[in-house]
């Protein structure tokens, strides 16, 4: 790639990427009438909460970007089903336990770690690791530790709503079904794009360039929340 092709990436992605993290984003698809009903609610709600799961991670730019990286370099259906997979057993074990135990941390803190992951799959997509540090961490393990990670965060904006204990765990369980639908039909469109990317001679071309963003992506994501943090605490 030349530097001016590089140039215009730039000049054309990382606008995309400030428009995609801005203050709206930020607020992770929790919507005034969303925000509404996890006050409110009292009762077991399957069909709303599997709405809000699904609405949650189609809009959750975080988990998407990092999903993107994971996936990026995945030309085999196995292997994607297998690292999905391994992204989803992570965040739900963390999503259900957190929540039921009443497990949480400093929302900015996980939202920091989840920024660092989208870094880490793009660092790792560019082969930085065998290039600065010689050695290629596991990825399978990383990918499923991350999922921890994002699951984390999602159990824990879920208890700034304290949601009661009535029937709790049947309301968690479609909420994570919900999260899994969202999770497949966002993938499922973003295999379609990337299958016809890759049918040209640009999907290669801009592989450095796209991974290079995904990073600045990661790294915006871990500054606003770093800055959030010393600022709120």
């Amino acid at each position: 790639m030349t530097p001016a092709t590089l140039r215009k990436t730039w000049l054309i992605g990382l606008p995309l990427l400030l428009l995609l993290l801005s203050s709206t984003a930020f607020a992770h698809g929790v919507d005034a009438n969303t925000e509404r009903f996890l006050l409110t609610n009292q009762g077991i709600a399957i069909g709303p909460f599997l709405y809000i799961g699904a609405k949650h991670m189609v809009t959750g730019y975080d988990h998407l970007l990092f999903l993107v990286g994971v996936i990026f370099f995945l030309f085999r259906t196995r292997d994607v089903l297998i690292y999905v997979s391994l992204f989803t057993l992570g965040h739900s074990l963390t999503l259900l336990f957190g929540v039921l135990s009443h497990i949480s941390v400093n929302p900015f803190l996980i939202d920091a770690i989840i920024g660092l992951s989208i870094v880490y799959k793009g660092f790792d997509n560019l082969g930085g690791f065998q290039r600065l540090l010689g050695f290629q961490p596991n990825t399978k393990w990383a990918v499923m530790i991350f999922g921890l990670f994002h699951g984390f965060g999602l159990a824990t904006k879920l208890q700034d709503f304290s949601l009661p204990a009535a029937g709790l765990w049947k309301n968690l369980l479609a909420f994570n079904v919900g999260v899994e639908i969202g999770q497949f039909m966002a993938l499922l469109f973003i295999l379609i794009a990337l299958d016809f990317w890759r049918r040209h001679r640009s999907y290669y071309a801009f592989s450095t360039a796209t991974n290079t963003l995904l990073m600045s992506g990661g790294l915006i994501l871990f500054g606003y929340q770093i800055t959030g943090y010393i600022i709120n605490g």
